[in-house]
């Protein structure tokens, strides 16, 4: 009888019972960090934009060397982003993140020392490559943790939200850390982000021990695609000061499209390619990408020349311009996390995105109209409420392009996803400001007064990008046609 005494049913019983919960709140936190460390990397890319004149004026850069500071962040990150994804998927997703954020936290601090062009160059381009193998691993790990469609999608919005408030937020600090202290604190203000996401990550994320890299180490495969992507990225971001037909752009694009088309052929034939084709035989998967590489062209754009436009032409600052612009954050984050997982579980994502790119290109409708003395209340605000779609199609859209992705394979999905946005935003960016550079000198040189000028080629560029938002729109009613509700 003594024997039984010793492990009585009621304290088994009653430890057991609080498990599910305890598991929810782990997959809780770690989704926090994931968010954290989103909000760390997008943060960077728009608080620094801001800075920018004045770390020209400090470290002397040229106007052509001053592009670099963006640029040398953009070819690395988004270069890198697919082969760190499938090396989190063979070393460990948690390992590559944990990596990841403490060379980004790291280049963080050598870009907020530095005192030469060349140095603060060397420390974006780290900062991106960190990036890479931070974020590349985000998406990977989230679906995994989170396999009940219903708390997935309403964990997606909270991953999605944690994006573009960053990228707003950016704004609003950058502009205030620059003129209440100098440009180096644009680069410091990561230090205490990405210590907490490190410090949090150790017990929050889940511990995995990868594939091993006998499951898919294929170097030429790596070496392929990272040159092609790296190439590709060049050749875009520099496209504003050699242009599109000139011997520069179309020798590097045509070697960029030469090395990705060596890599399909050698993902068809390697014994363990690194992207398996497997991955690309969903028809939502390759859609939903697609969507999302139109659909962040417009909108990127968007945000970089109504910026431009309200500094240049209606003379606001750079903190004004911000607070301008929070309106947007707000409705994005209202909607994607107050309605957009309700929404996507009773219509499913394919009717909620396409709503939601119903809304945006209303707004960007708006925009092709925008006189030069534009009042905020009736010709800006009206744009930024309707940049609520955004927080309706990016969860639907990540939920999609995140739906074909197994354990084995969610690392690489994750870094997929990522490239198609960066690829999207460096295009976006390069097209339609090279189209809007380029109507506003045509105008200037006719005799067109500045502020005109500018706005005239800033409706050309907002034209185009409703065209691609309206062709986003037609991809996605036509590919993701079988893609039904949530369950």
């Amino acid at each position: 009888m003594a024997t039984y005494a010793r492990t009585p049913a009621p304290a088994i019983d009653t430890a057991a019972a609080p498990a599910p919960a305890r598991a929810l709140r782990s997959r809780w936190a770690a989704l926090g960090v994931l968010s954290t460390g989103m909000l760390m990397t997008v943060l960077d890319g728009s608080i620094v934009t801001v800075a920018m004149p004045a770390i020209q004026n400090d470290l002397g850069f040229s106007p052509a060397g001053l592009s670099w500071v963006v640029n040398a962040y953009l070819i690395a990150f988004g270069s890198l982003l697919l082969l760190a994804g499938r090396l989190g998927d063979l070393l460990g997703r948690k390992r590559m993140f944990l990596a990841g954020t403490a060379v980004f936290t790291a280049a963080s601090l050598l870009a907020g020392f530095a005192a030469s062009p060349g140095v603060l160059i060397a420390a974006r381009f780290l900062q991106g490559v960190g990036s890479a193998m931070a974020s590349a691993v985000g998406l990977g790990i989230l679906v995994t943790l989170f396999t009940e469609p219903r708390e997935r999608t309403r964990a997606i919005a909270v991953f999605a939200f944690t994006g573009a408030a960053g990228a707003s937020l950016g704004q609003v600090l950058g502009g205030a850390l620059t003129d209440a202290l100098d440009w180096h604190w644009v680069f410091f203000i990561n230090l205490p982000i990405g210590l907490a996401a490190l410090l949090l990550a150790l017990p929050a994320l889940p511990a995995d021990r990868g594939l091993g890299l006998r499951a898919g180490a294929d170097t030429a495969g790596a070496v392929l695609v990272t040159a092609g992507l790296m190439t590709g990225i060049y050749a875009v971001v520099r496209v504003e000061e050699y242009g599109w037909t000139s011997a520069h752009t179309l020798g590097l694009g045509a070697l960029s499209l030469a090395l990705l088309a060596a890599f399909a052929v050698r993902q068809t034939k390697a014994r363990t390619p690194l992207v398996p084709p497997r991955v690309l035989r969903s028809r939502t998967v390759v859609a939903a990408n697609l969507v999302q590489m139109l659909m962040v062209a417009a909108l990127f754009s968007f945000q970089v020349l109504v910026a431009l436009y309200m500094q240049r032409v209606l003379g606001y600052s750079a903190a004004a311009t911000g607070l301008a612009m929070l309106p947007a954050a707000v409705a994005i984050g209202a909607v994607s996390l107050g309605l957009s997982a309700r929404l996507n579980s009773r219509f499913g994502e394919r009717a909620v995105l396409l709503a939601g790119l119903g809304l945006l290109l209303v707004g960007l409708g708006l925009l092709v109209r925008l006189p030069v003395r534009a009042d905020y209340v009736t010709d800006l605000l009206p744009v930024m409420l309707l940049a609520s779609g955004f927080g309706l199609a990016l969860p639907a859209l990540t939920a999609l392009g995140m739906s074909g992705a197994d354990e084995r394979d969610a690392g690489l999905a994750s870094g997929l996803f990522n490239t198609t946005q960066q690829i999207g935003a460096a295009l976006g960016v390069a097209v339609l400001s090279t189209l809007a550079a380029s109507r506003t000198e045509t105008l200037t040189a006719a005799g067109d007064s500045p502020a005109h000028a500018l706005t005239t080629g800033l409706h050309l560029a907002f034209g185009v990008g409703a065209a691609l938002l309206l062709t986003a729109l037609m991809v996605a009613a036509t590919l993701l046609r079988g893609s039904g509700r949530s369950r």
